[in-house]
């Protein structure tokens, strides 16, 4: 089940809405959040659940002993005996087919390698646990003595599938405490609907004209032959295309759950801000995917030293840090590069070259062209097509200059509007319209006006795409 299904829409959420409104107490309120949740993620298998569930305990039940421990030793051999278990599975599930593929390559065996399939978010909700479990060792969170309410923490289904990453101790307050006020009702509905729109209407376009660029028709797969034979302006079309879909496909999946989360009660911190205004890659990375930014920063890179440390310590921190980074991401040697790449670009900006001194416009356009290079380095999995891509950029796959024009000249326009949705103009937009609200009664009934009909319009415009595209899953969902 994905937010952007009818479904979800019209039976899933607003069934969740009403029986947790006809809750009487907070008790009772948490139990249908907890009995809807597993609902949705029961939907990705009962297997894929049971996992859920098993891994919850763990690190409740290793949180609960940390916390009952008054020996610093045996508390940290606790902490590290339920890194292991989380890691190891996610380890099992996630990476086990890339090291035996690998494996095969190099030396022959095994003969089979196992068609594991993933658990739905289990990079998220892993690291949600791992999170909570070292804030309790550090004394940065309480722990909760019942395992239900972690549960509930872990499988809250507008975050649990594809993030943010959120912290045991930022939602604490509201999975106990929390009350719906009808101003951030208002405000969540409007940012659901935002989120939905770009999904529905923006990211999904954008996929298509990257199919279509690559020249791939509905169901087909994509090989090295088509890659080689797209045109070096179709290959370009392919790379700033992509770039829009997956920054309007994750942020819009953020923008759900963080709607959602307004809607309930539940206050989760903002994962994007804006990161194609960045004007250079340190920049881009405080804006893109905060929560994982975040959590790499405070659970790897501090611990590791940080930049308090000498010259080469700092490098291979970074090091560690970006090549878990592109792990993270998947088990594929492209996102091992994606990471690498970003490693160079970081260690460059912050060791060889002062940015301080290039002009600003000049600063946005160099990370802009790094960022959209690394986006081509993410969406091909396959090597072949990846080192082809990457050559069919500048004509080196022997592939024309010109091609693709249908597809670029029935979809300029589209393109266009997609690059002003992902700048801060929107938002500029509405913040003068209030101001002006605030000073002319006029600009007031207009502000309210346009408040209360933007979801509606909104939600209509994305139930009419979604009725005509069956098939719109989130990026993200594969990690």
């Amino acid at each position: 089940m994905v937010f952007s299904s009818l479904f979800f829409l019209f039976v899933f959420f607003i069934a969740n809405y009403i029986a947790q409104a006809l809750m009487p107490d907070i008790r009772k309120k948490n139990i249908v959040m907890l009995a809807f949740s597993l609902v949705f993620y029961s939907c990705a298998g009962l297997g894929c659940l049971a996992i859920m569930l098993g891994l919850t305990f763990v690190c409740w039940y290793g949180a609960l002993l940390i916390s009952r421990r008054k020996i610093q030793r045996e508390k940290k051999n606790i902490l590290i005996g339920c890194v292991a278990v989380v890691l190891l599975v996610l380890g099992i599930f996630k990476y086990t087919g890339f090291f035996l593929r690998n494996f095969q390559t190099l030396f022959g065996v095994p003969e089979v390698i196992p068609n594991i399939i993933l658990p739905i978010g289990i990079s998220f909700y892993s690291f949600q646990l791992l999170s909570y479990v070292i804030d309790v060792y550090r004394g940065d969170a309480e722990v909760q003595e019942k395992y239900w309410l972690l549960l509930l923490y872990a499988s809250l289904f507008h975050q649990c599938i594809a993030g943010p990453i959120v912290r045991y101790r930022d939602v604490n307050h509201d999975i106990l405490h929390r009350k719906v006020k009808m101003a951030e009702l208002s405000r969540g509905i409007t940012r659901f609907a935002v989120g939905l729109a770009k999904k529905a209407i923006l990211a999904n376009g954008c996929a298509a004209v990257v199919n279509g660029a690559l020249g791939l028709g509905k169901g087909d797969p994509l090989t090295t032959a088509l890659v080689e034979g797209t045109s070096v302006i179709g290959m370009w079309l392919v790379m700033i295309a992509f770039t829009l879909q997956i920054y309007l496909d994750f942020s819009a999946y953020s923008d759900m759950a963080i709607g959602m989360g307004l809607m309930c009660g539940f206050h989760y911190k903002e994962n994007f801000n804006y990161p194609y205004t960045a004007d250079s890659v340190t920049d881009f990375w405080r804006r893109w995917h905060i929560s994982l930014s975040t959590f790499f920063r405070d659970y790897v890179y501090i611990p590791l030293g940080g930049n308090r440390c000498s010259k080469s310590r700092h490098i291979l921190n970074l090091l560690v840090v970006w090549g878990l980074t592109g792990m993270w991401h998947g088990a594929s040697w492209n996102y091992i590069l994606w990471g690498l790449y970003y490693f160079v670009f970081l260690v460059i900006e912050k060791y060889k070259v002062d940015t301080g001194r290039i002009a600003k416009p000049l600063r946005h356009m160099i990370t802009m062209l790094i960022v959209m290079f690394g986006w081509v380095i993410f969406k091909f999995e396959d090597i072949g097509q990846l080192w082809a891509a990457l050559k069919g950029l500048f004509g080196l796959n022997g592939n024309p200059l010109t091609g693709n024009s249908t597809v670029f000249a029935n979809n300029a326009y589209f393109l266009i509007f997609c690059i002003f949705a992902v700048t801060p103009i929107s938002k500029h937009i509405g913040s003068m319209l209030k101001n002006l609200s605030r000073q002319n009664l006029v600009w007031l009934h207009v502000y309210n006006v346009l408040d209360a009909a933007l979801p509606v319009l909104l939600l209509f415009l994305s139930t009419m795409a979604l009725a005509g595209n069956s098939f719109n899953p989130f990026l993200y969902f594969q990690f």
